[in-house]
């Protein structure tokens, strides 16, 4: 039996992938959590297969917890659950440490097949972005864009589009205000702006 934790801070959502796999003679959701910090308070008192996360998460976002994860608790796989674009975001979660990469509008099959996938050892992507990463071919108007930033790049850019302060990014990100700084300037550099307004201008422009 795949013991399941669901990290997501809308209860609905946990509650419904709970009652999903209530039936299922191979998958358990052994608990459910709502922010990035309790993952870990969870994990020390329960044995896990896989977590099942959203990237944006209280405390603690989904990205800075797979970095931990991976030091902490290397054996727990993660799928990422989320809305956030799939062109932008899953192949460099995948290179963050994930295992699979999954947009809630997944059917219920899409989301066990993903699981078990996962579960024997494999990567889970949907085609669209599988093949994108065999063949190298460039996407959409903003997938070129999001190919010239790191994982790193990408939370700074959001957290600075949602309106954080650089004292903010670094808290939740774990990192100084000086390298905040840094990574602002590359921003800048690689998206080809001289100022914050449009660098946040960009950054609605890649949808984040």
């Amino acid at each position: 039996m795949i013991k399941l934790l669901v990290v997501d801070n809308h209860p609905i959502v946990r509650k419904g992938l709970e009652l999903l796999f209530v039936t299922s003679p191979q998958i358990q959701v052994v608990g459910g959590v709502n922010n990035g910090e309790a993952i870990f308070d969870f994990l020390k008192q329960h044995p896990v297969d896989i977590i099942l996360s959203e990237i944006d998460l209280p405390k603690l976002n989904g990205i800075t917890a797979l970095r931990r994860l991976r030091k902490e608790f290397p054996k727990v796989k993660t799928i990422i659950f989320s809305s956030q674009p799939e062109e932008i975001y899953a192949i460099n979660t995948i290179k963050s440490g994930a295992e699979g990469y999954l947009m809630k509008t997944a059917d219920i099959m899409t989301v066990k097949e993903a699981i078990l996938k996962v579960n024997d050892g494999n990567v889970y992507l949907s085609h669209e972005i599988a093949e994108q990463m065999s063949s190298k071919k460039r996407g959409s108007r903003s997938g070129s864009y999001y190919k010239k930033l790191s994982m790193r790049e990408i939370e700074v850019l959001k957290l600075l589009a949602s309106g954080r302060k650089n004292k903010e990014i670094a808290e939740e990100l774990d990192i100084n205000e000086k390298t905040v700084s840094t990574y602002k300037a590359r921003l800048m550099k690689k998206l080809n702006v001289s100022n914050i307004v449009d660098l946040i201008s960009r950054a609605k422009l890649l949808e984040l």
